[in-house]
């Protein structure tokens, strides 16, 4: 029998917890990324050390940090670009999962750059991160002169996860400095089924962020996308993912 729990906290306003979500995530992990895979270890102490940090309690879900992994060595990524690095989680997936890629990371906060550091240390991996402490909007014009220069490989994978009325300003930057075949992803674009109640964009800046990205990615040539909704352990939301052309 099946029980869903209603909770608050200030990290991450209202969400939901619903038995059977965590029950198949938990039954799939145990098979699929049990505990004694390598970047186990890894992977729980960053979220330990992000927590005793002060860190907000939004870094991705398990299966879906999983999931971008594996779509980097589907896409055989070798360069992949982070908006919002938190305390690095969703980075240090991507990379104990892939030896080949090199992350280039950007954060505004200074505090959960200094955290994230101290992860990549621990987890072994801080030799192929570029860690970019500043505002997204200011960083990536210039990672995209270097990319034009030829200085800076282009992207194959890029996880935006950061403010989100910029969601699509970060998109098109993406698309400029992405390969073809590239995968794009904008995370919390559902917002508990939030993102098709028109009324709920008016007071809601996720919510505001998520329909434009996912409007304007509809009427951008450069790219083919679709949203997946998705449950876990960390609520109902979902994501969009894109190809570029």
């Amino acid at each position: 029998m099946s029980s869903t729990t209603r909770m608050f906290n200030s990290d991450r306003g209202e969400f939901e917890i619903d038995s059977r979500w965590t029950a198949v995530d938990n039954y799939t992990l145990s098979h699929l990324h049990p505990s004694s895979r390598p970047n186990h270890q890894s992977l729980s102490l960053a979220l330990e050390k992000s927590m005793a940090g002060g860190l907000p309690a939004i870094n991705c879900p398990v299966v879906q940090g999983k999931f971008f992994a594996l779509q980097c060595r589907m896409l055989n990524v070798t360069h992949s670009l982070e908006l919002g690095t938190l305390g690095g989680y969703s980075a240090i997936w991507l990379l104990t999962e892939n030896p080949q890629l090199r992350v280039t990371t950007v954060e505004y906060n200074i505090h959960h750059a200094e955290v994230a550091r101290k992860n990549f240390e621990a987890a072994g991996v801080a030799d192929r991160v570029e860690l970019i402490v500043g505002a997204g909007v200011d960083v990536l014009p210039k990672l995209r002169e270097e990319v034009d220069a030829g200085k800076r490989e282009r992207f194959g994978f890029t996880f935006i996860d950061a403010d989100k009325l910029n969601n699509y300003n970060y998109f098109d930057w993406a698309v400029k400095m992405s390969r073809p075949g590239a995968c794009i992803v904008v995370d919390n674009v559902v917002a508990k089924g939030k993102l098709a109640n028109e009324e709920a964009a008016k007071e809601n800046t996720m919510v505001r962020g998520a329909r434009d990205v996912v409007e304007q990615v509809g009427m951008d040539e450069r790219v083919d996308a679709t949203v997946l909704q998705t449950v876990a352990d960390k609520d109902y939301d979902g994501f969009l993912i894109a190809a570029v052309k």
